[in-house]
């Protein structure tokens, strides 16, 4: 069974976290830059520069009735390196502060909701997935995210492969974990680490 840690008061929700007003047009804009910079750029390819081998013209310049060749390695050739040969970046930039005023405004959002619930920090004593379902049905939530602070091997081995729950360290929250979630489950130590790196 899991097990809760020293009990400490319930610590108070930062109105400049979860007090913030929803903003749709910002959150997409975090949401789509976040997702974006997940994205792998295209194989890279190499230029004829890149290409191994080709050190010495194939043949001289005039008198064989061939075409003039200076290497191998030429677009031209079968082996030889791409013409524009780059790695695609579908990188967007997003400022920092706008980042986190989208967090806020997710995270209010769950608050004003009903959705974000604060619960004791917790760790599971053995690594097994009955006890994590154990613990999320008696919080009433068929489905949830977990937000805690330094989680401990076990609850994170115990929650891995549970269908509908998932769990997140505070210091790696992000709008696509946060906009798929049903529930949040907020333990306590996360509270201060979310207002501290939330903080403009």
């Amino acid at each position: 069974m899991p097990t809760d840690k020293k009990k400490t008061t319930t610590p108070r929700l930062p109105s400049e976290v979860f007090s913030v007003d929803f903003n749709e047009s910002l959150i997409h804009q975090a949401l789509t830059s976040y997702m974006s910079n997940q994205r792998q750029g295209s194989v890279m390819l190499k230029n004829r520069s890149a290409v191994q081998g080709g050190g010495r013209k194939p043949w001289r310049q005039k008198g064989t009735g061939r075409a003039r060749a200076g290497t191998i390695r030429s677009p031209l050739w079968v082996g030889g390196g791409v013409t524009f040969a780059h790695t695609k970046n579908h990188d967007k930039k997003i400022n920092k502060k706008m980042a986190k005023k989208a967090l806020a405004s997710i995270l209010s959002k769950f608050k004003s909701e009903k959705r974000l619930t604060l619960v004791e920090d917790v760790t599971f004593k053995e690594p097994k997935t009955k006890i994590a379902a154990d613990y999320f049905n008696k919080k009433g939530c068929d489905s949830a995210l977990l937000i805690t602070n330094n989680a401990d091997k076990n609850t994170i081995l115990a929650i891995r492969n549970l269908k509908n729950y998932n769990f997140l360290d505070a210091k790696d929250i992000n709008p696509y974990d946060l906009l798929k979630a049903k529930h949040i489950l907020l333990t306590h130590s996360a509270v201060s680490v979310i207002k501290e790196s939330l903080k403009c």
